[in-house]
């Protein structure tokens, strides 16, 4: 169990290699053209969320907004990027699938998107100084 993060680090740039020169087999000059492409979109995609997310942060305050859906948003476009400069078939099926993936989600109800800023439930106190 100790060794697992050491084997997950040195099993996919191992794995990547394996697959790359399966489909080098399979498909010739074509996998560079690939490698070439991805590496081109991830670098844009790496420009595009480093240069995105001072926007989004303003945008989401002026709107009054969380910024984490526009952080995580960002973050998950550089991590992309990244796994798409990386060469390898493997690493870019994870970037595309962390970029199609619907991530959206509004974490908690904000006052002026229409939810009313009130939990309602029930409490009881409990009085610890009593004693039976």
């Amino acid at each position: 169990m100790r060794f697992l993060p050491l084997l997950i680090l040195l099993g996919f740039p191992a794995l990547e290699l394996f697959i790359m020169v399966r489909m080098a087999q399979q498909i010739g000059w074509w996998l560079g053209v690939w490698l070439v492409m991805s590496a081109l979109v991830g670098a844009a995609l790496v420009r595009e969320a480093g240069v995105g997310l001072p926007g989004k942060v303003a945008a989401a305050l002026r709107n009054g907004h969380s910024i984490t859906s526009g952080v995580l948003d960002t973050s998950r476009t550089l991590i992309a990027g990244l796994l798409l400069i990386f060469p390898g078939i493997l690493s870019d099926i994870v970037a595309m699938g962390l970029l199609f993936m619907p991530f959206r989600m509004p974490l908690a109800s904000n006052p002026s998107t229409g939810g009313d800023g009130v939990i309602e439930g029930e409490f009881h106190r409990v009085d610890r100084n009593h004693r039976r």
